[in-house]
């Protein structure tokens, strides 16, 4: 169970190192708006299970990264608008970050990379040169690397966010999905996260590439 005052703290204390010694206003209504979000009905796997997941991982991968605390405020804001849906949630994300972030006290520097940095999680595949850019894909994908049973309850709570989707076109979408994760040369870009979690990553997306190519009736 996700501890939500710890994540209200966890967020004052990002927002206040991100905007330094100029402070500004009370960090408690921006953390309030953002848990709301990630509280919406529809979610059944970018919840706040999720938004801990990846801050846990982003503190983890910290020391690969040029500026943490915009990386964990990126993190914050990756999934913040999420609609199952539609297309364009990282787009609004990283947009609902350039308004809300210079309000909160954000120099427009870290703002922008913020709204950078929600905007590659679009393809997960950061530049060799963007060390702030691969913390944040690898804590968002580190969920890949999970041990069996958690990785079938993230594939059962993906499948519910998209119910609305019959059978069929959910099982051929997220097969290329999984295609074009399996196809990047690396899952994994930070040392630790090649090192520790692209192994089983690729197995457990393989096995599921496998399981999604088999007949509903040769899967029963």
């Amino acid at each position: 169970m996700v501890d939500l005052d710890t994540l209200h703290t966890r967020f004052a204390r990002t927002l206040e190192a991100a905007r330094g010694p100029a402070g500004g206003p009370d960090p408690a209504p921006y953390a309030d708006a953002l848990l709301t979000r990630w509280q919406e009905p529809q979610r059944r796997y970018h919840t706040v299970e999720h938004l801990t997941a990846v801050l846990d991982r982003v503190d983890e991968l910290e020391r690969y990264a040029h500026d943490p605390d915009v990386v964990r405020l990126a993190a914050w804001f990756h999934d913040a608008v999420y609609l199952p849906d539609r297309s364009e949630n990282e787009e609004r994300s990283a947009r609902l970050a350039e308004r809300a972030l210079p309000e909160a006290g954000v120099p427009d520097a870290k703002t922008a990379e913020v709204a950078r940095l929600v905007r590659l999680t679009v393809t997960h595949d950061p530049a060799d040169d963007d060390p702030d850019g691969q913390v944040l894909c690898d804590a968002d994908l580190a969920i890949l690397a999970s041990p069996p049973s958690a990785y079938a309850a993230y594939t059962t709570a993906v499948r519910e966010e998209y119910h609305f989707v019959p059978s069929d076109a959910f099982r051929a979408g997220r097969a290329a999905i999984l295609r074009q994760l399996l196809d990047l040369p690396r899952l994994f870009r930070t040392p630790y996260g090649a090192a520790e979690w692209e192994a089983t990553a690729r197995y457990n997306l393989t096995g599921e590439l496998e399981m999604l190519s088999l007949s509903p009736h040769d899967a029963s």
